[in-house]
């Protein structure tokens, strides 16, 4: 009979000890605060199309009771407002721009908790959808502002239509109200938080069926303001799941 004896040698490799541990420069640390830039974006998006909103209402020349009916009256007056249409122009376009940053961070951070769910889906398209509706409202800005100092090359009829266009497309925020209803529906199931999805209810839904309704224009009183709400929700919120 033949026995037959195996040894096993157990090496280990203690940590190393004399390497300074840096909490700050985890990996795990970068990650959160390069997740929630997203929402800084988003924050910057409302703060800027709230901007927007109060500029363009400056430029009432089309508005003016006095002048109504007279389109070379209304030129004149348009001209003198062209300050605060090259304000409106450049935050509409900020808002747009961070608006389309806001939307992808959105979409990957509701898809983290619903992967297959339609919501965040619908609340990316209703995002950037609305920004591509800041970037249309903006689309006739360098014809006419530049083009105003010289009314002799302009027909005071077309500037009239300019002055409605700036008070009225910019304005058409429907779609985020659309967002706003996917994160209370993301709410409701616990992927957000539940007071996220209740800001998406109350002012989501005033955006959504202002849209809708023939006042269309209220939505772009308070679909910015339910961005910049929802934005700092997740900028300063969301602690449960950037622990988990």
């Amino acid at each position: 009979m033949t026995t037959q004896t195996t040894t096993s040698i157990t090496t280990t490799h203690p940590v190393r000890t004399d390497l300074a541990s840096d909490p700050a420069a985890t990996p795990g640390t970068r990650t959160a605060h390069r997740g929630r830039l997203w929402a800084f974006a988003g924050v910057g998006a409302g703060l800027a199309g709230v901007g927007a909103i109060i500029t363009s209402s400056l430029v009432d020349a089309v508005y003016d009771p006095d002048i109504q009916g007279d389109a070379v009256a209304i030129a004149d007056k348009l001209a003198t407002q062209t300050e605060a249409a090259f304000v409106f122009h450049t935050l509409a376009l900020v808002s747009a721009v961070l608006l389309v940053v806001f939307a992808a961070g959105l979409l990957r951070r509701m898809r983290s908790t619903d992967a297959d769910g339609l919501a965040p889906h619908v609340a990316f398209a209703g995002l950037a959808g609305t920004s591509v509706v800041s970037v249309i409202g903006t689309s006739l800005d360098t014809e006419f502002l530049f083009g105003l100092p010289h009314q002799d090359q302009l027909v005071a009829d077309n500037v009239v239509m300019y002055g409605h266009w700036i008070g009225t497309v910019p304005w058409c925020w429907v779609l985020a109200g659309l967002a706003g209803l996917a994160l209370h529906v993301a709410g409701r199931s616990g992927g957000v938080p539940r007071w996220i999805g209740r800001v998406g209810l109350v002012l989501g839904g005033l955006t959504l069926l202002a849209g809708i309704s023939p006042l269309q224009y209220l939505a772009g009183m308070t679909g910015p303001l339910w961005l910049l709400v929802t934005a700092l929700g997740f900028s300063v919120g969301d602690k449960r799941h950037r622990g988990a």
